[in-house]
């Protein structure tokens, strides 16, 4: 196992933990981002699964959320209102990702590196795109090799004063890799996904929850059986065709949140979690305006995330978990990424 630590052009940082097998991920400061994860197909070929940009003038140049950290408040509040504040809007009305300078657009600091680990810090003062409270945010990403590859993900966070905090991890992920094989991109509506909720979040047009948590049965949002990704995303469905895809969050069971597998490259990912929900999002936005790594452009439906998370709007709303972080709390997230093939 091995860590290099790397200028990243001439305002950002590299680091790249390295299995012996050749299984990598490399980790950027600006955003905290997941730049690139290599893992081998059924046939053992190194691909790499998440988008990313080649250099630090793509990140500098899109909010394209790869692979970021992301907070204050990932996903959205209603009117950027919370209990006793006011955030910052940027989204039809609503405040989304933290507002338009989102820790995703921020550099962060790298406060440990060693084995096949990686610590970064950042600090957020009181008022930061309306938010209350000096706020101290860690992300630590680990690369471990226990019972197959896999990645751990720990964010913790705290605070002088109460405020709403929801760190996650927003990689776009297409397990069939997307440079070994150049010429195009396949799209990930054949991935087959199992996403272990019996209930989702219905969204109104601005993409807000509204009402109660609804069942997933009869629904194109049941993927308690694996499926593939594609099978109902056209369906006559109103909540699609308001997300323009899967564009909610799944109110999980229990800690194994989601199974993803690509049939073709073998791939397989587990997703498990401590937190309450899981934002699946279908691509749905993206863009060949914003080309990624090896110069190719992404379209919509190349890539998928599922973004562990409190429940979008949880400030607002006394019936969903806990998402205010009280003065002299420490806010912790664990998220275990594993990998296979089948």
């Amino acid at each position: 196992m091995s860590v290099t630590r790397e200028a990243f052009g001439p305002q950002m940082e590299r680091v790249t933990l390295r299995l012996p097998s050749g299984v990598e991920a490399r980790i950027i400061t600006f955003g905290a981002a997941l730049q690139a994860l290599i893992l081998p197909d059924r046939e053992g070929h190194l691909d790499d699964v998440v988008l990313g940009h080649d250099g630090p003038e793509g990140y500098l140049a899109n909010r394209s959320m790869y692979g970021a950290t992301v907070g204050r408040y990932a996903n959205r509040l209603a009117g950027g209102r919370f209990p006793g504040g006011q955030a910052v809007v940027n989204q039809n009305g609503n405040t989304l990702h933290g507002g338009p300078d989102g820790f995703d657009r921020r550099p962060w600091a790298i406060e440990q590196c060693e084995d096949t680990a990686v610590t970064l810090s950042l600090f957020s003062p009181d008022g930061d795109q309306g938010f209350p409270g000096n706020l101290t945010a860690r992300v630590t990403y680990a690369l471990t090799d226990t019972d197959g590859p896999g990645l751990h993900l720990s964010f913790e966070a705290e605070t002088d004063a109460d405020t709403p905090v929801n760190l996650t991890n927003h990689s776009f992920f297409n397990l069939g890799g997307h440079l070994r094989d150049a010429a195009r991109m396949r799209d990930v509506m054949g991935h087959v996904m199992r996403i272990d909720a019996d209930r989702y979040l219905p969204v109104d047009a601005t993409m807000i929850p509204e009402g109660a948590p609804a069942r997933v049965e009869g629904t194109p949002f049941d993927f308690r059986t694996p499926r593939p990704l594609g099978q109902a995303i056209r369906a006559d469905d109103e909540q699609l065709r308001r997300g323009q895809g899967y564009d909610h969050n799944f109110c999980l069971n229990g800690e194994c949140a989601a199974i993803v597998h690509d049939p073709v490259s073998g791939r397989r990912m587990e997703m498990w979690t401590d937190q309450p929900g899981v934002q699946l999002y279908s691509g749905n936005l993206l863009s060949p305006t914003r080309p990624g790594k090896g110069g190719l452009s992404p379209r919509v439906g190349d890539a998928f995330c599922l973004e562990p998370q409190r429940w979008p709007d949880g400030p607002n709303r006394p019936d969903f978990p806990p998402s205010i972080l009280r003065a002299g709390e420490v806010y912790q997230h664990r998220t275990r990424l594993r990998f296979g093939v089948a």
